[in-house]
C-alpha cells in the first residue's frame, strides 16, 4: 500500500517542481538543515551526477565551529560550496530551499554562496 505524503514531501515537491521549470540547464544548489547540521549540495539534474558537496560534519569546519546548527555555521557551509563550485566550473545555480524558509541559517548559507562567487 502507498504511503501518503506529507505536508513536508509536498511542499518539497512543489518547489523542485518549480524549479526545475526555471532552471534552464543550471544545476542546483540544494539546502538540506537538520536540527544539528546543514549540508549543502550542487547537482546536475540533467546528468544525474553531483557536481560539489560542503556541511558541517566536515573535519575542517567542525574544529572551527561551536556548533553545525547555527547561522555561523551556515556562512561556513555557503563560503565552502561556492569555492567548490567554481573550482568545479559552476558560475550561474539555481536555488533549492526544499521547502524550508528562506530565513535563518537557509538565508546565511545561501548569502555566504553569492559573496563566494555563485550567482543565482
Amino acid at each position: 500500500m502507498a504511503e501518503k505524503k506529507g505536508a513536508e514531501d509536498r511542499r518539497k515537491a512543489r518547489v523542485r517542481r518549480a524549479i526545475r521549470k526555471a532552471a534552464n540547464g543550471r544545476p542546483r544548489l540544494s539546502v538540506f538543515r537538520s536540527s544539528k547540521q546543514i549540508y549543502a549540495q550542487v547537482i546536475d539534474d540533467a546528468q544525474g551526477l553531483t557536481l560539489a558537496a560542503a556541511s558541517t560534519l566536515e573535519k575542517d569546519l567542525r574544529g572551527k565551529l561551536k556548533t553545525g546548527a547555527d547561522v555561523a555555521a551556515a556562512k561556513e557551509v555557503g563560503r565552502l560550496i561556492a569555492e567548490r563550485a567554481t573550482q568545479a566550473g559552476v558560475k550561474q545555480v539555481v536555488f533549492d530551499r526544499s521547502g524550508y524558509l528562506y530565513h535563518g541559517r537557509v538565508k546565511a548559507l545561501a548569502d555566504a554562496a553569492r559573496e563566494g562567487g555563485l550567482d543565482f
